[in-house]
């Protein structure tokens, strides 16, 4: 049985935006609570780590000394001059108490995870706190304000030394976008994103033809779906266009981001996935990977997120879930005394029309991986 570890600590709940803001903390203070309340934590192969805040220097490997130190002005109580120009004071990011150290402590929880795995201290590390992918260099984006999957993945590549390969992949909704630039141009980290697609969800980004340049070209892999896709064609997506990608690759670490907005029940985005096939889609991760990191990320549905990574987190460390919420954690999910499955019971009714359209929409997408990032791989246009 492989040694897990959840990375988390109730400080996460400070990462909080604002009571009006989509980002709840409790997403992941009630993850915590779920896995507790199942008793995943009891067993002699699963650990639970505190992490610490990430210091500047590790901030550093992926953000601007500048970016830093804006973030860190209001938590300081120095006026930023210009906010707007580091992507901070906006709806999406606004200017909180705090913020620094929160977005600091995300960031070194991600670090521990790395650390655990790369150490042989755990195979699996979960960090349910993390996967704020849309940070770029100089910039917050879409509620993020450290990358902490860059910083993780640039403090592994620094431990391991030349030569290790870690494979980024991203199941969030939205595409991975800060994750990819970070890494645009580097055959050393492969990033794969799949998502809905950027025609019609932020950032807009994470086209097939985003696909790496100079010695990065066909390392950063893009897979976007249409709105309305639901588990059987996003999962046929996946194992067809991923798989043999991550496979070919053969990474020494895995870094996962698992987003749950792909969830049908979620209130910001257009997929018609359940937690079976997101379940599925995990197993298919950890298929390719011995060694691997997995982080949060978005999911906006407080009632679908919890569930979702607690039954991700039960692939984990081994166990088999319960059929049913706990009873001490049933009151934040229930509408009646009914008890609350953990797993989704049904699912969303999509017409002939539109899986008809998701259906050629995954088809097309697929072609162009193959025809364009396959050959970069070794692989046939046939291989899968």
């Amino acid at each position: 049985m492989s040694r897990t570890a959840l990375v988390y600590t109730p400080k996460f709940g400070d990462y909080d935006l604002g009571p009006s803001h989509p980002l709840k903390p409790s997403r992941v203070i009630r993850t915590y609570e779920l896995i507790r309340a199942c008793g995943f934590l009891e067993g002699p192969s699963v650990s639970l780590e505190q992490p610490s805040a990430a210091d500047e220097d590790l901030l550093a490997l992926a953000h601007s000394r500048d970016y830093i130190a804006a973030v860190r002005a209001p938590s300081e109580g120095r006026i930023l001059p210009r906010p707007f120009d580091y992507g901070l004071g906006t709806i999406d990011n606004p200017i909180v108490d705090g913020m620094y150290q929160a977005a600091a402590l995300v960031a070194g929880a991600s670090v521990r995870a790395a650390e655990l795995v790369a150490d042989g201290a755990a195979e699996i590390a979960f960090n349910p706190g993390g996967g704020l992918h849309h940070a770029h260099r100089e910039r917050a984006s879409g509620f993020c304000v450290f990358n902490d999957s860059v910083i993780a993945i640039e403090h592994l590549l620094e431990k391991c030394g030349d030569g290790a390969k870690i494979a980024y992949v991203d199941i969030d909704a939205h595409h991975g976008d800060g994750v990819q630039e970070a890494f645009y141009d580097r055959r050393d980290v492969l990033t794969v994103s799949v998502h809905e697609s950027g025609r019609y969800l932020f950032p807009t980004t994470g086209s097939v033809e985003e696909s790496g340049e100079g010695e990065g070209e066909g390392f950063s892999v893009n897979l976007p779906l249409s709105p309305y896709t639901g588990d059987d064609v996003y999962l046929w997506a996946f194992k067809e266009a991923v798989t043999p990608i991550l496979e070919a690759f053969s990474p020494d670490f895995v870094l996962a981001q698992l987003g749950v907005d792909t969830h049908y029940q979620d209130p910001l985005t257009h997929l018609c996935c359940t937690t079976q096939g997101y379940v599925m889609v995990v197993e298919e991760i950890a298929a390719q990977a011995e060694r691997w990191i997995a982080v949060g990320g978005g999911g906006y549905d407080v009632t679908v997120v919890p569930r979702a990574w607690t039954l991700a987190f039960a692939r984990m460390a081994g166990v088999e879930p319960p059929e049913n919420v706990p009873d001490s954690e049933a009151e934040h999910y229930r509408r009646d005394d009914s008890p609350v499955p953990l797993h989704d019971v049904g699912g969303p009714k999509i017409d002939e029309d539109w899986l008809r359209v998701t259906r050629e929409f995954a088809e097309a997408s697929v072609s162009d991986v193959k025809q364009r990032i396959f050959k970069c791989h070794g692989l046939a246009e046939d291989d899968a």
